[in-house]
């Protein structure tokens, strides 16, 4: 039967282009998840400024709260106690140790004699340079008020921006080695550092021929809460950001790649089932004279491995190329690290060939069923119009589906609350996507019985030649609109999913804005310029705000923050004050110290409210108890703790108060005089309150960006199916557009009938897209924003109609145009 197999394969080339072209593209998309996900499981980060040690401890970046089964991540450097050094260097094996300090350090225009925007530095401590190939090329080691850098003039004076206040140093040496770090006295150091009990990292050398395993164990055994890495993994110590990045790119890997294996699966699956159907009378006559079921099924496989195998072979080249450009996507946009190397080993290049291989299997045999266990005679009658669909395993399919979406609608309407909505309502999308296409007959009918009408008076004698032809043709009619479905559901659904909750975010934050102008600086700002921005005329309050993320370490709070909880700093103010929040008890008047403001929703799931002590977890991994001087209300699934700002300050990774929130009087214009008072401050600007606005939905957006290329990828991905779909069926008709000519119709009015059905099959497409989008969205809005109507601009509908619109369309008419150009007598038209 695999000679059979090539025959057919060479008189029959364009009906297996179309499943070439699938398994092409479906290859290289799962073949470059799969590098995303091997980058991400191996998180390889070269190590620069500790390369020159052999094992380097760092903090535990994740805590385990009482009650909880998954710690939880701790955004901000956790660090290794100053007083541990000692026990680390008492460790058999281990010649020295030596402690990094770590902080923002950055030289200000002037110094640069340049008017660029300060560039972010990171200074240390001069006895740390021996964990990285430093070495001086000229001058000294840093006395106090001295400073090493990479290039400059030894002897001149150079001026930093540390904890938002300038100082200057003198250039005591130069050493050349990774570039954006400075170097001052080891007294220098400890005294610019916010937090001078911690090292940022310890690295530590041992003696030659010493087991790295034996002594990594004896270091461990120092503090439970310390981490010991060697090798490439004392990269994720020299950048700890790169750990939560590894856990988001693993998870878009993970989600996408199982949606894109689901979408070749059933593309693939679509495809061969079609070229199957138009198959029928060839199959009929194998069966007549005397093939088996067996043999038939053993001819459809084999065509379909000779198909794929080369297509899976070809898919591997693209799927190199799109891995490496997701990744630099996902980096330059802020999901991924730059810094982690980009892996794409054997195993995607297994798993791409693997998941194209199996899906071609699956539907050749899918496809195989019903044309090999079919009697001769039945075949042949049935070989020129298919009217059969139904089977009893595809009916429980298509209602365990069904079922499916409608218990994750139910879910995702009654239990889900904000964001976490989308944890449900996600999934929701391709089931009720499959159920529709599974059943895809049944549904195309009723939606056609809508839509026969208004079309029919419009388009009058041509409009009934192509009803009536869809109504005889409803199989090879769901055919083509199953495509289009897809395309518009699945790509409906979650672009609006995104704005929606980005919507829903902002309006949750500036409902209570109060902020009238805020003065920001990526250099940190001192506490000296609060001051003065307190002074300045028509400034009726100003409040730090520093962000960052924590934990409430009280069983009764899950799962309120099973990820973290967010953190927002700001000072102490009364009722005029800038912070963003609709106070219910208490005030924030109080608010210092170890003292923190609640939601509602939280106070009343752990019974403590005004005047009640809470342990906390701040993103650092320090424990601390805060009393509650006031709670208020908030969205569900939006909820934020307020704590003192330098309370959040003096527990992230660099100790800054980047943000100052400023509330004018009434009638009062400050930005003037804001501005002035930012002249005088390197770095300093003043922004309105839509900064704060884009900094609160900065990582909707970036996850809203992500979403969307991914969810492009798969919408060109569904386009191949509809393209070849269409150009398959409309090429298969090319003996049904002769006989038409042959009785007295023109080729303009075989056009103007296709062009009917072309847009019935749009209209009937988008229908249904749309019911399955909305079968998502309603309950996912209703829950994220308060309202049943998704929020979003509606040229993106538009544009996914438009889009499917001009894909049915040239994908009927184009090749049917073709056709059309031959005689009727062609041979063609041959059947």
């Amino acid at each position: 039967m695999m000679r059979l197999a090539l025959r057919t394969l060479r008189y029959r080339k364009s009906g297996f282009l179309a499943t070439f072209v699938a398994v092409v593209f479906g290859t290289a998309i799962v073949m470059a998840c799969g590098g995303l996900m091997e980058t991400g499981i191996r998180s390889n980060v070269e190590p620069q400024r500790l390369a020159a040690s052999a094992l380097v401890l760092t903090g535990k970046q994740s805590h385990l709260r009482p009650g909880a089964e998954d710690a939880t991540p701790l955004p901000e450097r956790v660090g290794v106690p100053v007083n541990l050094l000692p026990q680390i260097r008492s460790v058999p094996g281990v010649t020295s140790a030596t402690g990094d300090y770590s902080f923002t350090a950055t030289t200000t225009a002037a110094a640069r004699g340049a008017s660029a925007a300060p560039t972010v530095a990171e200074g240390h401590n001069w006895s740390s340079a021996v964990l990285a190939p430093y070495h001086l090329s000229a001058g000294r080691a840093p006395l106090s008020g001295e400073v090493v850098v990479p290039s400059g003039t030894i002897g001149r004076s150079l001026t930093f921006l540390i904890n938002g206040e300038p100082r200057t140093f003198t250039i005591s040496g130069l050493a050349g080695g990774p570039a954006g770090h400075a170097f001052f006295s080891d007294a220098d150091a400890a005294h610019l550092v916010r937090n001078p009990e911690r090292f940022a990292d310890v690295g530590v050398q041992v003696a030659p021929g010493t087991d790295l395993d034996a002594v990594r164990k004896n270091l461990q055994a120092i503090d439970t809460d310390l981490t010991v890495t060697t090798g490439v993994d004392r990269g994720l110590a020299e950048h700890p950001d790169a750990e939560s990045h590894r856990t988001a790119l693993i998870a878009i890997a993970g989600s996408f790649g199982g949606i894109a294996t689901m979408t070749m699966m059933f593309v693939v699956a679509s495809t061969l089932a079609l070229a199957a159907q138009h198959r029928e009378r060839e199959f009929a006559l194998l069966r007549g004279i005397g093939t088996t079921p067996g043999q038939v099924r053993r001819m459809i496989l084999g065509e379909a491995l000779l198909v794929s195998l080369p297509a899976v072979v070809l898919g591997c080249l693209p799927g190199i190329f799109l891995g490496r450009f997701l990744f630099d996507q996902l980096g330059a946009h802020g999901v991924a690290s730059p810094v982690i190397e980009f892996s794409q080993g054997w195993i995607p290049f297994a798993a791409g060939a693997g998941a194209a291989v199996l899906a071609a299997i699956g539907a050749a045999l899918i496809a195989a069923r019903k044309s090999a266990k079919i009697r001769p005679i039945e075949a042949l009658a049935e070989a020129s119009l298919q009217r059969k669909w139904f089977s009893w395993i595809r009916l429980f399919l298509g209602l365990v589906a069904l079922g499916g979406g409608l218990a994750l609608l139910i879910v995702t309407a009654t239990v889900m609350s904000g964001p976490l909505a989308a944890s449900t309502a996600g999934p929701s999308v391709l089931c009720w996507a499959i159920g529709v296409a599974l059943l895809g007959p049944f549904w195309t009918k009723s939606v056609l019985a809508f839509w026969r009408w208004p079309i029919q008076a419009l388009t009058r004698v041509n409009g009934r030649l192509a009803i009536r032809n869809l109504s005889a043709r409803s199989v090879a009619l769901s055919a083509a609109v199953v495509p289009v479905m897809l395309a518009v559901g699945i790509s409906t659904a979650n672009l609006y999913m995104q704005t929606t909750q980005v919507h829903a975010s902002s309006e949750a934050f500036t409902r209570d804005l109060r902020a009238d102008a805020v003065l920001v600086s990526d250099a940190g700002l001192s506490p000296k310029v609060l001051q003065q921005v307190r002074a300045v005329p028509g400034v009726a309050s100003a409040s730090a705000y520093v962000r960052s993320m924590g934990a409430v370490d009280d069983p009764r709070n899950a799962p309120f923050d099973e990820d973290g909880v967010p953190v927002v700093g700001v000072d102490a103010q009364g009722a005029d004050g800038t912070a963003p929040v609709r106070l219910t008890a208490g005030s924030l008047s109080g608010l210092s110290g170890l003292t923190a403001a609640v939601p509602d929703s939280m106070a009343s799931k752990t019974g403590r409210g005004v005047g009640s002590d809470i342990t906390m977890t701040l993103g650092d991994g320090t424990t601390v108890k805060l009393r509650i001087v006031g709670t208020f209300a908030a969205e569900r699934g939006y909820e934020t703790i307020m704590l003192p700002a330098s309370l959040v300050a003096a527990h992230t990774t660099d100790g800054l108060t980047k943000q100052i929130l400023v509330r004018a009087s009434p009638g009062a214009d400050v930005r003037p005089a804001l501005a002035r008072l930012a002249a005088v401050h390197p770095g300093v600007q003043v922004a309105d309150r839509s900064a704060l606005v884009a900094t609160n939905v900065e990582d909707l957006q970036t996850q809203a960006w992500v979403n969307y290329m991914l969810v492009g990828m798969l919408i060109a991905y569904t386009a191949v199916s509809v393209v070849n779909t269409l150009v398959s069926t409309t090429l298969r008709r090319r003996r049904e557009f002769a006989l038409q000519r042959l009785t007295g119709s023109t080729r303009f009015q075989v056009l103007r009938m296709l062009t009917t059905e072309s847009t019935l099959v749009t209209l009937i497409g988008i229908t249904l897209g749309t019911a399955v989008a909305l079968a998502c969205l309603l309950p996912f809005s209703s829950k994220v924003s308060g309202s049943a109507i998704p929020t979003g601009p509606a040229w993106i509908y538009l544009a996914i109609a438009g889009a499917a619109a001009v894909l049915t369309f040239g994908s009927t008419l184009v090749p049917a145009t073709a056709a059309l150009r031959h005689s009727p007598t062609h041979p063609t038209h041959a059947d």
